[in-house]
């Protein structure tokens, strides 16, 4: 008799457990979903996606084979000053910067015989553009400047045969 006892108390036991852990499973499954769209909320607010397919420099960075990219080197090292944070005091940026230039693209005869000409005028929207923003910005999104700085130059050109900003040093002080 104490078997069958035993027997029936494990077996109203493991029920009780089972029923238990459903109704816990379906209560955390709520909360999990309100939770994933919260981050997703916050992801989205601050920027936060990792591949987003809908940036342009994305998309054409990807379709330009290497045999079409040629370098342009801007001959100098650049010193920037940037704009005064928190703290008050003057930073700098010091960078060299290259231009990844399409061959393909129907523009790039027509201007890269003048690239050389207009250095200057590039170096000079690239002073704007870095110069524009404090060192906790620079430092923090070095890809924002240099998307920021595609943009100013294809705008100033006309043009998206300057597809891609490369940084080959960069040192902020």
């Amino acid at each position: 008799m104490k078997k069958n006892m035993l027997s029936i108390l494990i077996l109203a036991l493991l029920i009780v457990n089972v029923a238990l852990t459903s109704v816990m499973m379906f209560t955390m499954m709520g909360t999990n979903k309100k939770t994933a769209r919260l981050i997703d909320g916050i992801s989205t607010a601050l920027s936060l996606e990792i591949a987003d397919p809908t940036q342009e420099g994305v998309e054409e960075t990807s379709e330009v084979a290497m045999e079409d990219i040629k370098v342009y080197q801007i001959p100098d090292q650049l010193t920037i000053g940037l704009a005064k944070g928190a703290d008050g005091k003057s930073h700098y940026c010091v960078v060299s910067v290259s231009l990844s230039l399409n061959t393909k693209d129907p523009d790039y005869e027509k201007y890269n015989e003048t690239l050389g000409d207009n250095v200057d005028m590039i170096k000079d929207k690239i002073f704007q553009v870095v110069g524009s923003h404090t060192i906790e910005e620079a430092e923090s999104n070095t890809d924002g400047l240099r998307e920021e700085i595609l943009e100013t130059l294809q705008q100033m050109y006309g043009s998206k045969f300057i597809y891609n900003i490369v940084f080959r040093d960069i040192m902020f002080s």
